[in-house]
């Protein structure tokens, strides 16, 4: 084996390996390289694998760390970190400005955002004129609109220009604008008139004029727009970027695809959190107040439905001591009809996402839920005619007629219970929706307590008319 050989075995075999990044990282910094030969090291690694790496340096390495790099690079490190407000509260002021002013704007603004008072007046003071206009541009805005997410990294062109012209202007604009790739064009009051795509423009010819290849039926959104009213609307577009624009119809910003993923994400985590019960997203590092604060509201509504279970469960005292026996398969009903009310629920909140669908379309899911129910309670309510039948007259010494008067109350309940299991799961976020309620409100929980007491009901009353009508 040549040496060719033997180093191509050993590439191969550090390609197999999973390498420790951030140990190497961490070993360079904690070297005694000159300033230039460590960056240089430092630079030969991915942004993320440093940002991990930062978690195991020390307050003074970190800081030798900030005077190494430049602060395009600190802010593309910076991108990636968990911790990244601690880690700008360290640098010094001046470099500070720097690293920040090369963050992109919404990602500059959620920054400021968790930034104390004090620090946040003095870093917005100290930022040169046009990127403090763009945060208070940003912060103008609530949370809750579409113009508090926007970026103002775009390309823009007037109206009435040749191709020449705008591709000139456009050469001019990408020193500074990353999103490129979709060019929009305005009139002279900065009205937004329509779109062209980048590469539209390099394949048109020198003497079209640029009017001619505009897209004027091109999706956007207004600033002040609620989030959640809007989402639905744009996130089907496949579009690089969706103008924002003013009460005037005057561009003040984009969403990149990237902010619209984001937004997405956000929307699924938020209505993921309202179906498991909670009023609001938690994450890892909470305070504990917040989080029962979050949590005690559902929980006190679900405790007063949960004792209305159980009174009713008192109702029929009476066919419980009669037959106790009947009281065993009580949790099957209860557990298979909240399953079933959670499924109608999850599908329904899917399909309730699409703001465009139809009462004909919502007749349709809630007919489709109630055959599934019914097909589904059919065949498991037969199964188990059979095998508590069976399981009573084998197992538990019942008589055949006691055994299977049993297992046909439970097989009719069970079926009844996910017919109107899935109805419930359908019909609630219907009707939340038409009230202009977010329709994710219907919890899991919520739900399955509901399913808990029409299942409770139907079950024992299936019992106690057996019970009256079945001698034992």
């Amino acid at each position: 084996m040549n040496v060719k050989d033997n180093v191509q075995n050993e590439v191969i075999d550090m390609m197999m390996q999973h390498p420790d990044y951030k140990s190497e990282i961490v070993e360079v910094l904690r070297s005694n390289l000159t300033p230039k030969v460590k960056q240089e090291r430092i630079l030969a690694y991915h942004e993320k694998d440093i940002a991990v790496a930062l978690e195991l340096l020390s307050l003074e390495e970190r800081g030798r760390l900030y005077h190494v790099l430049g602060a395009k690079t600190l802010a593309d490190i910076l991108a990636f970190a968990e911790n990244k407000i601690e880690y700008i509260r360290e640098i010094s002021i001046q470099k500070r400005i720097s690293v920040l002013s090369q963050f992109e704007i919404t990602e500059l603004a959620e920054c400021l955002r968790q930034m104390d008072k004090a620090d946040r007046t003095t870093v917005i003071e100290l930022m040169d004129d046009e990127l403090r206009h763009q945060i208070l541009l940003l912060n103008s805005f609530g949370d809750d609109e579409i113009g508090s997410k926007m970026t103002t990294d775009y390309v823009a062109v007037r109206s009435g220009i040749s191709v020449r012209q705008a591709m000139r202007s456009l050469i001019e604009q990408a020193a500074d604008n990353d999103n490129i790739s979709t060019i929009y064009v305005l009139d002279e009051k900065e009205v937004l008139l329509g779109a062209i795509d980048l590469k539209d423009l390099i394949i048109a010819r020198d003497g079209t004029q640029l009017d001619a290849i505009v897209m004027t039926s091109y999706p956007y959104v207004y600033a002040n727009e609620q989030i959640d009213d809007c989402l639905g609307r744009i996130k089907d577009y496949s579009e690089d970027s969706i103008p924002v624009l003013d009460s005037d119809n005057k561009l003040i910003g984009v969403l990149t695809s990237q902010d619209i993923m984001e937004l997405v994400d956000d929307e699924m985590s938020e209505d993921y959190a309202k179906l498991a019960g909670l009023s609001a997203e938690e994450d890892l590092n909470e305070p504990l107040k917040e989080s029962i604060k979050k949590r005690l509201p559902w929980l006190v509504i679900l405790l007063g439905l949960g004792m209305a279970v159980s009174s009713v469960v008192g109702i029929f005292e009476g066919v419980v001591a009669q037959l106790p026996l009947i009281i065993a398969f009580q949790s099957l009903i209860l557990d298979m009809a909240g399953n079933v009310g959670t499924q109608s629920l999850a599908v329904t909140i899917r399909i309730l996402m699409d703001e465009n669908i139809c009462g004909k379309q919502k007749l349709f899911l809630v007919a489709k839920e109630a055959r599934v129910g019914f097909a589904n309670g059919l065949i498991l309510g037969i199964l188990s005619f059979v095998f508590i039948g069976l399981y009573l007259v084998a197992l538990k010494n019942q008589e055949v007629t006691v055994a299977f008067s049993i297992s046909a109350c439970t097989g009719i309940a069970l079926l009844l219970a996910m017919i109107l299991s899935s109805l419930s799961g359908t019909l609630i976020p219907l009707m939340f929706k038409k009230l202009k309620v977010d329709p994710a409100v219907a919890s899991g929980p919520l739900i399955t307590t509901i399913n808990d007491l029409v299942a409770v009901v139907t079950y024992y009353g299936l019992a106690w008319i057996l019970i009256m009508n079945v001698s034992i």
